[in-house]
C-alpha cells in the first residue's frame, strides 16, 4: 500500500517560516519525482515544485523560486518543503505527490504526472 503523508501545516504570521514534510512509504521511489503542490481556495492546484528522488535535482515554480526549497532524505524516505517569507499568499492546503512520470520527463508541473497523493496539509499565513 503505497502512502504519502504530509505534515508540518499550520498557523504562522507574516515572514515566518515554515517546513513541511511528506513521509513516503509502501514502494520504492528511485524512479520517481516527487511534487509539492498547492490549492489555495477559489484557485486551481498550483505546482510549487519536485525534486528528482534520484539525483536530487530541483524544479520550483517561478512564483516560489528563492523562498521556497525541496530536499529529500533517502534514509527516511521523506521529501521536505522549507517556506521561507511566508505571505498570506502562500496560504492553502499543500500536497506531496509521487510520479513515476514526472521522473521521465513528463511535465512535472501537471497533476496527470502524478499517480500518488497525500491528503494535504493546511497551511495559514496571517497578514
Amino acid at each position: 500500500q503505497v502512502q504519502l503523508v504530509e505534515s508540518g501545516g499550520g498557523l504562522v504570521q507574516t515572514g515566518a517560516s515554515l517546513r513541511l514534510s511528506c513521509e513516503a512509504s509502501g514502494r520504492s521511489f528511485a524512479s520517481y519525482a516527487m511534487g509539492w503542490f498547492r490549492q489555495a481556495p477559489g484557485k486551481e492546484r498550483e505546482c510549487v515544485g519536485a525534486i528528482n528522488w534520484s539525483t536530487g535535482s530541483t524544479k520550483y515554480a517561478d512564483s516560489v523560486k528563492g523562498r521556497f526549497t525541496i530536499s529529500r532524505d533517502n534514509t527516511k524516505n521523506t521529501v521536505s518543503l522549507q517556506m521561507d517569507s511566508l505571505n498570506p499568499e502562500a496560504t492553502a492546503v499543500y500536497y506531496c505527490a509521487a510520479g513515476r512520470g514526472a521522473y521521465y520527463g513528463v511535465s512535472y508541473s501537471r497533476d496527470a504526472s502524478y499517480e500518488y497523493w497525500g491528503q494535504g496539509t493546511q497551511v495559514t499565513v496571517s497578514s
